[in-house]
């Protein structure tokens, strides 16, 4: 295999190999750090001696994902308040046309569903995002892992029941979202709470994620009014000259908030019962960068996350 067709090869699969990585570690920077080290592997592989290219960089890009989460991992016990995924813009265009995979898709990228993946061991979340959200075969995950079947299997089954029992039981009707992510902002520009709290459900929860580099809840705040007097506040101290655009990220419609056409503000909700159950912030400016004008679409490659 000529050094083209080594490369053209790595490129037809590298957004599974990111959407794999990121799935695991749950910010775009460490999921390409590890798809560079895994082109770097495969530079030097004798690749004449690989039958399967896409289940060997699958297998190298899984094995450094482990790896760099259990580094990570230590890091994270140590951040300061809540921590949440980095935003993914999502866009899944004409490569995934159908309806039921699209939502498979949105769904193993969304922040409820990340959040979840954090309490799994690094190995139990290896098989959980290559057996639900890419669907590989346990013999496979097994040779990535460097497990017996056997064994994965199990780890797939605790995983599995981890996550069912933890992730909340959201809508995830995108029309709807849109709809209330676009009332919510018409209410919090209106001048009045009033019609604000009509759009929360009584126990909505509120996360934020500031990495403490920027104003945000360190805490989870809960109940309607408490939330919806957060929000208020908030929206009271936009800056005028800034912008607000709904944005698609992780499978679901979110606003971003631009001071200077850089991403200063990221506000998604989960939707139940034609109410807000829950919303995410994030404003610490490390996981909106790549949200920011200047490289908005030098990354738009990363619509890529979401294919087979």
């Amino acid at each position: 295999m000529t050094a083209d067709a080594a490369t053209d090869l790595f490129e037809e699969h590298r957004p599974v190999l990111t959407g794999v990585a990121y799935r695991m570690l749950g910010r775009i920077a460490d999921a390409e750090d590890v798809v560079q080290e895994a082109w770097l592997r495969w530079s030097a592989a004798d690749r004449a001696r690989v039958r399967e290219p896409r289940a060997y960089l699958v297998r190298i890009t899984t094995r450094l994902a482990v790896d760099r989460l259990r580094h990570l991992r230590s890091r994270r016990e140590a951040y300061p308040g809540l921590w949440l995924p980095e935003p993914l813009v999502t866009d899944f265009g004409p490569a995934v046309p159908d309806t039921a995979e699209r939502a498979v898709l949105a769904d193993s990228v969304s922040f409820a569903v990340l959040i979840v993946l954090e309490s799994l061991s690094p190995l139990e979340r290896a098989v959980f995002v290559l057996r639900e959200a890419f669907g590989f075969p346990y013999a496979e995950i097994a040779a990535a892992l460097d497990r017996s079947e056997a064994a994965v299997r199990q780890l797939g089954g605790r995983a599995r029941r981890h996550v069912e029992e933890r992730r909340p039981r959201y809508d995830v009707d995108p029309a709807e979202r849109r709809d209330l992510t676009e009332r919510f902002l018409a209410a919090a520009a209106g001048g009045a709470i009033e019609p604000l709290l009509a759009l929360l459900a009584p126990d909505v929860r509120l996360v934020g994620d500031s990495g403490g580099k920027a104003k945000g809840p360190r805490r989870i705040i809960e109940t309607a009014d408490k939330v919806g007097r957060f929000l208020f506040a908030v929206a009271g101290e936009l800056d005028p000259a800034g912008e607000l655009r709904v944005v698609e990220l992780n499978g679901a419609p979110a606003v971003v908030y631009f001071v200077g056409g850089k991403a200063d503000a990221v506000f998604q909700i989960e939707v139940g019962q034609g109410v807000i159950q829950c919303a995410y912030i994030i404003r610490n400016p490390d996981k909106l960068a790549v949200l920011s004008a200047p490289s908005w679409s030098a990354h738009s490659r990363h619509s890529g996350l979401m294919g087979h």
